[in-house]
This record gives structure tokens, C-alpha cells and sequence, in this order.
């Protein structure tokens, strides 16, 4: 670690593409469309009898444009979560949208072909494929929902302008809103992520007034909103049901994970079952709290009026050293994204109000977005999304094709470094309420990251189907997501009618949708992990880190399946829950 004083700023993209205009952005584009136009040249040569060495030349060439699409990607989105309204901004995401969308149209023919290609020359050729060999077999998982060239170019250029364009519209608009709340007597603009902060304060009224300002501000954008979420399932179940003969609306995500049906039911199913474990912390948190009941703006209430503070630079050190444990490579790794200054952590209007780790292509280190507040939660986030850096480090050796983690294990980094931090938390302190504290804000943690994504996909899974029937209203969609609720609170908490439209202010279900069991994948995953490695101790540490250089370049099942992990069970998530299952008996034996 450094000397220096780690302090709150802004990035620097210049180390991915030097200036956002001018000849060093031209050279990018121009390169682009000269790769594409190289790889057209051999169209010719596609056939089941090409040699071995033409095929290598044009996995080669797709590389190459894989690399100058994502510098151009990552570019843009990196530049719009900075400043969501930024109009040149949302002029240069259009601009790559469209040269990404042509440049795919140009090189439809190779997947196309590579999809179609008979079995015994598709296995001769991804024989000899080296490190891309996965990304090979993974586009021909796809095979039997793909459509002819000219319906998969009409579809890639429509995107452009059309969902991928509600989509941008979604977070002009949401990023934008600010939220009137009093405090102390005067009225106060505040972002999302400020205002979330008064969400976990001790005072119970100032949570309750903190909902209230986010609900006002966000209902008064219902009627867009929910429309623009209608349009985002019509485009999905469209495309992948009704066009590309899929048998649920939840196949093409379960595709692009390379994860089994099964293997995601009976994580939902395990999930479902155990519903009553966080209705039994519930109900313990509201005797902490002195309440008969728990509101919903209640559950995420600290247990101490005076939560711990931390600044941004020993919120830094307390992470480097807590990785430093562990392994000191983590550490060093993740220290990059700080002396490399690829990290934005100063809360601002208009910047994106979430946190999230870009790895844009493997030989640049990765850009890591926070809203740096000085609490232990901000701690946690930022150590989560460096944990992400380092696992997308840890398999920079691999090709741009294979180098990003499928989404069910791309939590496997971020949710260790978490536990990490929670389990020197515990050794630090020795007081029961403090024990106490700790272990509850990470059952808080748990439930954000298992039982609430999870409802987020049963609801979505009903919407979608339900779409693949008929229509819904907006306030039948409403009252859909109101009755998950019900179903995952019971009788424990009070709810507020506005939290029906609380789907209309969850990113991920308009820009990707059945994402978020992957978080819940992610967190139970590691929890069996961790046990693992209280029980081995260092010699846990190489086979750990395996799994993390891996990336994207072998299937997840197969990396699970090495590592001993059948999850294809109900027990095995079962297992993780009952890590947290524990962590409640505890707390209830404290109580006592």
C-alpha cells in the first residue's frame, strides 16, 4: 500500500481510449470498421473443410474487433455513468451503438455459420482454438434459437434506436431525479444515494421520510415508467419466445449464464422455502428497535443511534489490509484501481446512483464506480466492487472472449471480500451489542442480496409470462409486485401501499432482466466457500484464487463441479442459507 492519502475523486478514462473526440478516438472506430472489412474478406473460406490455420486467422480477426468494441463500449458507459445528462455523452452512445450494431450486422455470417456447422467439424476445429475454445462452444448453445442473417441484422439494427433507446431513456430520467427531504427543519435536494442514507438512519422517522421522498418523486413518473417496463418485457418475450421459439421468457438468460434451468429453480424454490428465515429476523429487529412491528422502511434500521464513521482513506486501508490477510495479491491488484485513478467515489448530481466494477478489456485495469458516504456500508460496497477488479485481474490472462466471468460466479470475488471484511469486524469487537450490531447489518446485507432478488425474479418470471399471454395495466403490475411482497413479509412487517411501485426504481429489471438471481447465486455460493476456508485455513487460498483465474474461459458448472460444489440440489443452497440461518440463532440467543 501506499503512503499517500487515499482521498475522494473523479476517473480517468485515458488509459482506455487517451480523449473522448479528435484523431486518438477515430483511430479506434477506424480500426474497427478496417478489422470488420478484413474479416468479410474471407467469407468465402467458411466451410466445413476449412483449415485449421484460415479458421485460427479468423477467430484472430473476431478478437481484434471483440477489443475495439468493448474499448468503445466500456467508453461510453463509463463517460455516461459519470454524467448521466451529459449531452455529448449521449450523442457518443449513440454513435457506438450504431457502429456496433453495423459492425455486428457485417459479422453476423461467422456466428451463423459457426453455429450451423455439423458437430464433427465444429469439434476439429475448437480442438485446436486454444483459449477460446469456450467462447466457441458457448455461441453454439445458442444455435437452435437462431434466426436467419437478414431477421438477426433487422433485429441487431432496430435495437439501436429501439429498446436499447428506452432503456437510455430509463436512466435519463431516473438518474436525474433529485428528491426533496426535510432535514432539520430545511428542505433538500438530494440524489438517490444521499437520500438512501437516511433510509438506515436510527431515527425511525426520518426512514419513513426518506421512503416517502423517493416514492413521491418516483410516482410522479409512474405512468412513463411503467410503461417504458411494459415495453422492455413485450421486446423480451417477443424476441425470445415468440421469435426464437425459446420455452420461457427465463431460457435466454439461463443461456447467456451457461447455467441449467434446473440448477436456477431450485435456487429459486430453495429461496422460496425459506422465506421465514428473514421473517424471523424481522420480527427480532423490531424488539431491538422498540417497535411491536417493522415497518418497511424499518429493515434496514442500524441497531446503534451512533453509527461508526469511517473517511474515505481509512475505509481504503481498512479494506487493502483486510485483502492484505488474506492475500496479498488481492490486495496489490486491488490497489491498482486507486493509484491508476480508475475510480469514481465522490457522490455528484447527474452521476449514475449505483456501484459497479467495469473490466472493460483484460489489459487495462478495471474502472470501479461508488457514492462514498463515510459509513461502514459504504466500506462494504467499495470493498465489494474492488473485490469485483481484482477477479476481473486475476483472469487478465485470458482472451477479450474469455475473460469476463459468467454472471452466476462473477459475485464469487465481490461477496468473499465482504464476508472478510464482516468476519475482522467480529474479531475487532467483544461486546455483545456490538457483536450484535455487526452480525445483523449482515443479515440486513443477506436478505438485500438473497431473498429480495430472488422475489425480484419470481416477479419478473410472472410479468414476463404473463405477457406471453395477453397485457397487464401498469397497476396490475403494481399489484403483482405488491403481492410478492406479501409473500416474502407475511404478516411481520407493515407495508406502505406506495412500496407497490417499488419495481419502477430497479434498474436491472428494465436494462437486463432475470439478472439478479445471479447476485443471490453469488452470495449463497460464497457463504460455502467461506465455510471451506474457516475449516482449511491457507490451504484454501490457491484453490480459491483457481476459481477467480478463470474467468469466462470454461463453463461454470464445470468450474463448480472441480472445486466439489453440486448445485444442481436444492441441499446445496439450503447449505448457504443455513449459514445465515445460523447467524439468526445466534442473534436470538444475544436477545435472550
Amino acid at each position: 500500500m501506499t503512503d499517500a492519502t487515499y482521498t475522494k475523486g473523479r476517473w480517468s478514462l485515458t488509459d482506455l481510449i487517451p480523449a473522448s473526440s479528435g484523431p486518438e478516438m477515430e483511430v479506434v472506430f477506424d480500426d474497427l470498421n478496417a478489422v470488420v472489412a478484413e474479416l468479410e474478406t474471407h467469407r468465402d473460406d467458411l466451410s466445413p473443410e476449412i483449415a485449421a490455420d484460415t479458421f485460427a486467422e479468423m477467430v484472430g480477426l473476431v478478437e481484434r474487433i471483440a477489443y475495439r468494441a468493448s474499448q468503445l463500449l466500456g467508453y461510453s458507459t463509463l463517460w455516461l455513468a459519470e454524467s448521466t445528462s451529459d449531452q455529448q455523452a449521449l450523442a457518443f452512445r449513440s454513435r457506438v451503438g450504431q457502429a456496433l450494431a453495423q459492425a455486428q450486422n457485417r459479422t453476423l455470417f461467422f456466428d451463423l455459420w459457426w453455429k450451423a456447422l455439423d458437430p464433427a467439424a465444429a469439434e476439429r476445429l475448437a480442438a485446436g482454438s486454444g483459449d477460446v475454445r469456450y467462447y466457441l462452444e458457448a455461441l453454439r448453445r445458442f444455435a437452435p434459437y437462431t434466426l436467419t442473417e437478414g431477421e438477426e441484422r433487422v433485429m441487431n439494427t432496430k435495437d439501436v434506436n429501439g429498446i436499447s433507446g428506452i432503456k437510455t431513456l430509463y436512466e435519463m430520467i431516473t438518474y436525474a431525479l433529485t428528491f426533496d427531504m426535510e432535514i432539520d427543519g430545511e428542505v433538500k435536494p438530494l440524489t438517490r444515494t444521499e437520500l438512501m442514507v437516511h433510509a438506515r438512519s436510527a431515527d425511525p422517522d426520518r426512514r419513513k421520510a426518506a421512503y416517502e421522498a423517493m416514492f413521491d418523486t418516483f410516482t410522479q413518473h409512474k405512468d412513463v415508467l411503467g410503461q417504458m417496463y411494459q415495453f422492455v418485457v413485450g421486446d423480451w418475450v417477443q424476441e425470445n419466445v415468440t421469435l426464437r421459439k425459446m420455452d420461457s421468457p427465463m431460457v435466454g438468460r439461463n443461456l447467456a449464464n451457461d447455467m441449467p434451468n434446473e440448477v436456477v429453480d431450485a435456487l429459486i424454490e430453495a429461496c422460496r422455502e425459506n422465506v421465514s428465515l428473514y421473517r424471523r429476523f424481522f420480527r427480532l429487529k423490531a424488539k431491538w428497535i422498540g417497535m411491536p412491528k417493522l415497518r418497511r422502511v424499518d429493515i434496514y434500521a442500524p441497531l446503534r443511534a451512533a453509527e461508526i464513521k469511517y473517511s474515505f482513506d481509512d475505509g481504503v486501508r481498512f479494506i487493502l489490509d483486510t485483502m492484505t490477510a488474506f492475500s496479498p495479491a488481492m490486495a496489490q491488484l486491488a490497489e491498482r484501481v486507486l493509484s491508476e485513478n480508475h475510480l469514481d467515489s465522490e457522490p455528484r448530481v447527474g452521476k449514475d446512483t449505483g456501484a459497479f466494477n467495469y473490466g472493460v478489456v483484460p489489459d487495462r485495469t478495471p474502472w470501479v464506480l461508488v457514492n462514498y458516504n463515510g459509513r461502514a456500508d459504504d466500506v462494504s460496497t467499495l470493498g465489494h466492487e474492488l473485490g469485483h477488479a481484482v477477479h476481473s485481474m486475476m483472469a487478465s490472462d485470458h482472451s477479450i472472449l474469455t475473460c469476463h466471468s459468467s454472471l452466476p460466479l462473477a459475485e464469487t470475488a465481490s461477496n468473499f471480500v465482504e464476508i472478510l471484511l464482516l468476519s475482522r469486524w467480529l474479531d475487532e469487537v467483544t461486546d455483545d451489542e456490538a457483536r450484535t450490531a455487526l452480525m445483523a447489518k449482515y443479515v440486513d446485507d443477506s436478505y438485500a442480496s438473497v431473498m429480495r432478488q430472488i422475489y425480484f425474479v419470481i416477479f419478473e418470471r410472472d410479468i414476463h409470462e404473463q405477457l406471453v399471454e395477453g397485457s397487464m395495466t401498469a397497476d396490475e403490475v403494481a399489484e403483482r409486485y405488491m403481492e410478492t411482497l406479501r409473500e416474502q413479509f407475511g404478516d411481520e412487517l407493515d407495508l406502505a401501499d406506495y412500496f407497490r411501485w417499488e419495481w419502477i426504481t430497479i434498474p436491472h429489471i428494465y436494462d437486463r432482466p432475470f439478472y439478479c438471481y445471479a447476485y443471490t447465486f453469488g452470495l449463497l455460493l460464497v457463504l460455502a466457500l467461506y465455510q471451506q476456508y474457516r475449516s482449511e485455513g491457507d490451504a484454501f487460498v490457491a484453490r480459491y484464487l483457481k476459481i477467480l483465474e478463470y474467468g469466462g474461459s470454461k463453463a461454470p458448472m464445470e468450474i463448480l463441479d472441480e472445486a466439489g460444489f453440486n448445485v444442481r440440489t436444492k441441499a446445496f443452497w439450503q447449505g448457504g442459507l443455513d449459514v445465515i440461518a445460523d447467524m439468526v440463532n445466534q442473534l436470538e440467543a444475544l436477545a435472550k
